[in-house]
């Protein structure tokens, strides 16, 4: 997608283009009726701006739409082998043991059980013995603190996704 076809695009087509991006529905419709865009900082600057705009209940929308990190074999496949993924997202990773993997997978559902949603962490460039540890420092806090922690790894996690849509037609 470039900038002047997501500029373009008819509302319904471009609100859909931001889901796919972060799955809270006021959010992308707030980016849709931001259009036209001058550039792809701009984006960045209006979807902090509206993503700061947000309750509690929009962030949840858009950890609901998070698969969590469900299994074992899940956890396995995903760190089995860094090399088939991308560089970019897999920097400083290293393939995970398995006691880091049952750990791993026993403290996503304790972190559920504890808050009400999935642990939400910007996982591009961190092994599963990294993310491990944010969990562990984060499962201890508080629901109300740790709505605001993923609150900014899921903003991190958007950003993302709205430069590689972007990047895929070259526009950045």
């Amino acid at each position: 997608m470039t900038l002047e076809e997501l500029n373009q695009l008819e509302e319904t087509a471009c609100i859909k283009w931001f889901e796919q991006t972060c799955a809270v529905q006021i959010w992308c419709q707030k980016m849709t009726s931001a259009r036209p865009f001058q550039s792809a900082s701009q984006i960045s600057t209006y979807a902090e701006l509206f993503w700061q705009q947000c309750r509690d209940k929009d962030y949840l929308q858009a950890f609901e739409a998070h698969p969590m990190i469900g299994n074992v074999d899940t956890l396995r496949e995903k760190f089995a082998d860094t090399k088939n993924t991308a560089a970019s997202e897999q920097a400083g990773a290293q393939a995970a043991d398995e006691q880091t993997l049952q750990l791993l997978h026993q403290l996503n559902h304790e972190y559920l059980n504890k808050h009400g949603f999935i642990f939400i962490v910007f996982a591009t460039g961190k092994s599963a013995a990294q993310m491990l540890e944010i969990l562990q420092q984060r499962l201890p806090n508080d629901t109300e603190t740790e709505i605001k922690l993923a609150a900014a790894e899921q903003l991190k996690i958007t950003l993302l996704r709205i430069n590689k849509q972007l990047q895929t037609e070259g526009t950045l």
